[in-house]
């Protein structure tokens, strides 16, 4: 059955809505205005909206019925020098089944709110917000429309650059990246209690994006490096062991900065800037991104595809069936449509939006 696809754009924050699949399933992009890459230098332009590329390419989360987006802003413009930017921390609530999709409420949670990643349980009832430039995790509840704070964790000090934090499946455990020193935290769940279980694992270099299977056997994390040219690698991490630890480590190429675990757990998608995101004269410069797709399986990860992206590229989701992968590009400011069979992957479309696509999410069920 051919694709459906429904588009919706808010000013502020700029977020792009789109059905991918038959099912009209949703995917959420959040566009960032405000920075521009210019021949490797990234540039602050004014009339900024609530979102930012400053962070992972997970700082935009949905219920798991599609009703709420939480769209977080780790930065926003000096207003002291607008050459510049400054940590934010506003979270926004966006109705998206408001036609057209509004933002009903305005969150505070810690500095660089989402630098990294949001993530909501597949019980559809609690958000953890990584606080980038605090070493914390915001911790929200939620019930219906009503998005509510209920107490921040803190993990480290505040260049320990906590990033994302990903739910296991039964929401009873989350696992947070840390890039500013290289470590991985397990938190424990009981309700809206979320406590810092103290055990650190230790992936990559700078472990930024990370995603946790949906048969809850496995984490993939992007261990981005310090850009410096080098081949950065994605590591798999036994979360049934106990204690939860790295199992594999595979290289993947310059600065993988997004990563997804398909919906039945099978394959991982990289998003790998390749240099992309460097000055042309860099000796390290890459004319185009890569989708890398690994498989997962028996522990292990195998490379089974991959296909040329835009420049300083960001996110990618999966369409429900595994079948379609979206992956946002920066420059270009579009989302990049590839055909998934398993096998190999095919171009099938570009979607423009109103900004660059910082973050790419669709709900987890």
């Amino acid at each position: 059955m051919k694709a459906q696809r429904r588009v919706f754009t808010l000013a502020l924050p700029a977020v792009l809505v789109l059905a991918t699949t038959a099912h009209a399933q949703l995917a959420v992009t959040s566009n960032d205005n405000k920075v521009t890459l210019d021949n490797g230098t990234a540039k602050v332009l004014p009339n900024p909206a609530p979102g930012s590329v400053i962070g992972t390419p997970f700082s935009v989360a949905l219920t798991p019925d599609e009703r709420l987006a939480l769209v977080g802003s780790s930065s926003r413009v000096d207003p002291n020098d607008p050459t510049k930017t400054v940590p934010d921390t506003r979270v926004s609530v966006i109705d998206l089944k408001a036609s057209p999709p509004a933002v009903i409420a305005t969150l505070e949670a810690g500095r660089s709110a989402a630098g990294a990643g949001i993530s909501i349980n597949r019980q559809g009832t609690l958000a953890l917000v990584a606080n980038r430039s605090e070493g914390t995790v915001s911790v929200f509840s939620i019930q219906g429309t009503t998005v509510s704070p209920v107490g921040k964790v803190t993990i480290a000090d505040e260049k320990s650059g906590t990033s994302h934090a990903a739910f296991t499946p039964d929401g009873k455990m989350a696992l947070v990246t840390r890039d500013g020193d290289n470590k991985i935290s397990v938190l424990k769940i009981d309700g809206t209690n979320v406590e810092y279980t103290k055990r650190d694992i230790n992936a990559g270099l700078r472990p930024y994006g990370i995603d946790i299977s949906s048969r809850g056997d496995f984490a993939a994390v992007a261990n981005i490096g310090i850009g410096q040219g080098d081949a950065d690698t994605v590591s798999l991490i036994d979360v049934r062991a106990t204690p939860p630890r790295v199992v594999e480590t595979v290289s993947v190429g310059q600065t993988p900065e997004g990563i997804k675990v398909s919906p039945d757990g099978k394959h991982v998608a990289v998003v790998v800037m390749n240099g992309s995101n460097k000055a042309k004269e860099s000796p390290f410069y890459g004319d185009h991104g890569k989708l890398v797709i690994l498989r997962a399986k028996d522990m292990k990860l195998t490379k089974v595809a991959e296909a040329p992206i835009g420049h300083w590229s960001q996110g990618a989701a999966f369409s429900p069936d595994g079948k379609t992968i979206l992956v946002g590009n920066m420059v270009e400011k579009d989302v990049q449509v590839f055909a998934f069979d398993g096998r190999a992957l095919k171009e099938v479309g570009r979607i423009k939006v109103n900004g660059g696509p910082a973050a790419i999410r669709t709900a987890e069920k």
